[in-house]
């Protein structure tokens, strides 16, 4: 597990030119990012306790308030390619997120329009057998139970449209945020 902490005396959110400080204080830079990443460095994941990090503090600050990731390094560090080529490495990982969370919000969304469409079918039938059913047998019971039914049919489409993707919207935004969020690395 990566120490990924904000330094004690920084306990809570600084501001600093107008931005929150969301300040990370790391022994290498690559504690950054997941040792299990065949990928060159600009392209690697984020560590998963570091991504957590960042995101909750972004939710927590609000991902329309200007925040700033200040990245605390040793001096010895400070200088090396990997720190210079950090900022681009963090922009390029949220950009990928946000990308992945739009891309997965408009999968759903189609998930939703077919789904609507196949309940939209089943509850027609419903109908036309609730009909069939009043007119020729005279069964309320059954008539009243295809209606249900039918109903029931339309209940995962309109989950879909009233209420599954805002999570995907608020995630795709955050990690829009994010990824234009500038990041500095500083000597501490």
């Amino acid at each position: 597990m990566t120490d990924l902490r904000v330094p004690s005396e920084f306990s809570a959110y600084r501001r600093e030119g107008g931005a929150w400080l969301i300040e990370v204080r790391l022994r290498d830079v690559r504690q950054l990012f997941h040792n299990l990443d065949p990928a060159p460095f600009r392209e690697k994941d984020l560590d998963p306790d570091a991504e957590t990090y960042i995101v909750d503090a972004v939710r927590e600050l609000g991902h329309t308030q200007s925040c700033k990731l200040l990245v605390y390094l040793p001096q010895s560090q400070c200088g090396t390619e990997d720190a210079q080529s950090l900022p681009g490495a963090v922009r390029h990982y949220f950009e990928y997120r946000a990308r992945h969370a739009r891309e997965e919000r408009h999968r759903l969304l189609g998930r939703g329009v077919g789904n609507l469409v196949i309940g939209l079918v089943f509850m027609s039938g419903c109908l036309w057998l609730r009909r069939l059913a009043m007119t020729l047998i005279g069964q309320e019971a059954l008539a009243e139970g295809l209606l249900l039914v039918g109903w029931v049919a339309m209940w995962r489409p309109i989950e879909i449209f009233l209420y599954d993707w805002w999570p995907l919207l608020k995630q795709q935004r955050r990690f829009e945020a994010i990824g234009r969020m500038p990041v500095e690395v500083r000597a501490g």
